[in-house]
């Protein structure tokens, strides 16, 4: 299993709790990332919005790509998984702009490749906002275009969305062949893309059993198209505590929901936007990325054996959030990574 957590490029993953003492800076994602570099972590998804969809609109939201040079230059081992969003990026000026970080790196970034949800901040960003379906077919050349720029001497296309004539782009990324692809979605057209096109299924939380059929699912879509075995990763928020009434005493504070809170509008715009498999409860608004799914939370032995069951089922990857960050990571390192 590897061990990957959410960068706070948002101030936080709690809708109903404004200060979690993790504040959306450069100094704070620097110490973050430089510390979990040292005690554990490989990996971390740095989210890619101009809007802060926890915090509300008003609040600060950092620059995915912007942080992630920068956390480029100042981190070792770490793998920068960062979002990307093809309606916000021309594929062929962004193929340029990742193979540089990826060089900057050594060969340690990776793509969360995000087919846009939130329409009012397109609008607010002068961005163009495709319908559901017609997202996954942007994305689809987008990925064509940028795969072709970073593994062609020079590289032609013409389609529907996007045309580049004799493309040079030199250096190209350092990982081979290209820098690895996550992606998630639940839909049938997020789902056939990911098995044709990505490296890794990367999934809302969920349990084991169902992470499990998500899994076998993928893995008969990718077969279906003859291409190798995909990495599989699974969000969750991860909660760590020696007794059980610790335990629950903090899952009360942070799902204590406040439907009047400044994320709950933008909460129900994403939920309007994408299509789930499975409808939320309001208690699960409280924690982004339907976190408390997965059952990380309890007594170290009790998320170890839950960490286990994901194993089976073929995960290798948890991408953890924490709250506070900095010092829950410090927890979760000590009771579960080195326990």
């Amino acid at each position: 299993m590897r061990y990957g957590y959410w960068m706070p490029v948002f101030g936080g993953w709690l809708r109903n709790v404004d200060d979690e003492g993790m504040e959306a800076s450069w100094a704070y994602t620097r110490r973050l990332a430089q510390r979990s570099e040292q005690i554990g972590f490989d990996l971390s998804l740095i989210a890619e919005l101009n809007l802060n969809d926890i915090k509300g609109v008003d609040a600060p939201s950092l620059d995915a790509w912007s942080i992630a040079a920068a956390l480029a230059a100042v981190t070792e081992t770490l793998e920068l998984m960062v979002a990307v969003r093809p309606t916000f990026h021309a594929p062929a000026l962004f193929a340029k702009q990742a193979a540089s970080i990826d060089c900057i790196s050594n060969g340690r970034l990776a793509l969360n490749v995000v087919s846009s949800w939130w329409q009012q901040e397109a609008a607010m960003y002068g961005v163009h906002f495709d319908q559901h379906d017609d997202r996954y077919s942007r994305t689809s050349e987008w990925l064509d275009v940028v795969n072709g720029i970073w593994s062609e001497p020079r590289f032609s296309h013409t389609g529907k969305h996007y045309t580049v004539t004799e493309t040079v782009m030199e250096p190209k990324p350092v990982r081979s062949p290209r820098p690895p692809i996550y992606a998630g979605g639940e839909s049938e057209a997020a789902k056939n893309l990911i098995a044709q096109k990505c490296d890794a299924y990367v999934m809302h939380g969920d349990s084991p059993e169902h992470v499990g059929a998500k899994i076998a699912d993928m893995q008969q879509r990718r077969e279906r198209f003859g291409l190798p075995p995909m990495q599989y990763g699974v969000a969750g928020y991860a909660l760590v505590r020696e007794t059980d009434a610790e335990v629950k005493q903090e899952l009360a504070r942070i799902t204590d929901v406040n439907a009047s809170a400044k994320g709950f509008a933008n909460y129900q715009q994403w939920l309007s936007g994408t299509q789930l498999e499975r409808q939320m409860s309001i208690e699960e608004y409280s924690v982004s990325n339907r976190g408390l799914r997965s059952g990380l939370t309890g007594t170290p032995q009790q998320v170890a054996d839950r960490i286990g069951e994901f194993e089976k089922v073929g995960v290798d990857l948890l991408l953890l959030q924490f709250s506070p960050q900095l010092e829950e990571m410090e927890r979760f390192s000590g009771a579960v990574i080195r326990g």
